[in-house]
């Protein structure tokens, strides 16, 4: 039976990161999300942790939606099971397709406190704060792309053309990197990407030897009560020098008939998708071409909500709207199949979901972009970045738009 205790915090950034290097000293599964402080429409994530010795997939997570709490990541080719698909380039690591574990500790971290829920909850924050780790920068790594420019250049031509035959409207098109090194420690570039790019989704999970760290600033779906949340992300600009600048940016962002094209066209694709799983009429667009601010970048978000339809399973909600349009495009299966023609690595990880569930079936799912995947047994790591490629999009400017979404992880990996 597990037990909540309160304890007063001193210093709630010490105690989170003696917190995480403890955890994953003790537990081969571990997740920690937290929100950053980023305004957000219908927040960011909690700031909590949760651990655990054993895990599972998502078949064996449907029987606990709503019993149990959990947290959870899902590959990006989960899609060849909600789909006749295949996934036959190149992996940089080999990733669990689903990972799902219930927590055996859980703690939630607030403004000057800590609730832990665990049997033995004083041991666990005595031996939180007495763990002696004391930080160490991590090696400057060596990153190699996967996709060369001119390749990039190329396959964006040729996305076009698929466009012009009629094809899709839209494609979501990435490019993959590559780096390794020894001594590269994950709970450390976790702390050093969530302090160059903090996000509402930022969110580190662990399961054995396998990592991810994410800085994600895109909600792909959340649940409360019986609403349902989808905030695509389409539209990106680089932020300003100074606040003039920053204002006339966010102004073209708005205006630009590209971006807003794009974001439509995702929005349209989310309505459909909720629709298959929701009381009928009750999809809405409740805010469309929403721009808001991060550390880097403006993003255009727009939110769609429904009203679930009773009794729908954990499977049922996942096959209804997975993968996530932003990192499809549309229409979604074609575009699926070509991004596996265009695409020189397999995604893995990248543009999958990961989140947690609450004991009552609510739940809260990120887009997993901005983010690193690494392998410590092997040192070696990946990242990839994006964008939508449409019939007028400027390839040399969607080059350049990918690498400043790369910029940070970029700097987390060279130790800048």
């Amino acid at each position: 039976m597990s037990i909540m205790k309160e304890f007063h915090l001193s210093s709630k950034n010490q105690f989170v990161q003696q917190l995480l290097y403890w955890a994953d000293l003790h537990y081969p599964y571990v997740s920690i999300f937290d929100h950053n402080d980023i305004k957000y429409p219908y927040g960011g994530f909690q700031r909590i942790l949760l651990a655990a010795q054993q895990a599972f997939d998502l078949e064996v997570a449907n029987q606990w939606l709503g019993e149990k709490e959990m947290a959870a990541i899902l590959s990006y080719d989960y899609k060849n099971k909600v789909e006749k698909l295949q996934s036959n380039n190149r992996s940089p690591l080999d990733c669990p397709e689903s990972i799902f574990f219930i927590p055996e500790v859980k703690i939630e971290i607030l403004v000057d406190q800590v609730k832990i829920h665990h049997p033995d909850a004083q041991r666990i924050f005595d031996e939180i704060i007495s763990f002696n780790q004391n930080p160490i920068k991590n090696p400057s790594l060596e990153i190699s792309a996967l996709t060369s420019r001119n390749t990039y250049l190329e396959n964006v031509k040729a996305i076009q053309n698929n466009i012009v035959e009629g094809d899709m409207y839209e494609l979501n098109y990435c490019m993959g990197f590559e780096f390794g090194g020894n001594g590269w420690n994950p709970v450390q570039g976790f702390f050093d990407l969530r302090k160059k790019s903090p996000m509402p989704f930022s969110a580190f999970f662990k399961a054995e030897s396998n990592y991810l760290i994410c800085a994600s600033p895109e909600r792909f779906l959340k649940k409360t009560g019986d609403k349902l949340i989808a905030q695509p992300i389409k539209g990106t600009i680089k932020r300003g020098k100074n606040e003039l600048e920053d204002s006339l940016l966010k102004e073209k962002l708005l205006n630009s008939e590209k971006e807003r094209a794009e974001n439509l066209m995702i929005v349209d694709l989310m309505r459909n998708d909720l629709s298959r799983i929701s009381q009928t009429g009750s999809v809405k667009v409740e805010e469309l071409f929403g721009v808001y601010p991060f550390t880097r970048v403006h993003q255009m978000i727009s939110t769609v909500v429904s009203t679930i339809s009773e009794k729908k399973s954990l499977m049922e909600v996942i096959h209804a709207t997975f993968p996530m349009g932003s990192m499809t495009g549309a229409p979604k299966i074609k575009c699926m199949e070509l991004i596996d023609q265009y695409e020189d690595f397999k995604r893995g990880w990248f543009s999958g979901t990961l989140g947690y569930f609450d004991a009552d079936g609510d739940f809260d799912l990120c887009v997993i972009i901005r983010s690193i995947v690494f392998d410590k047994d092997s040192g070696k790591g990946y990242f990839a970045v994006g964008s939508a490629i449409t019939y007028d999009a400027d390839a040399a400017y969607e080059y350049e738009e990918c690498l400043l979404k790369a910029s940070a992880i970029v700097e987390v990996l060279q130790g800048n």
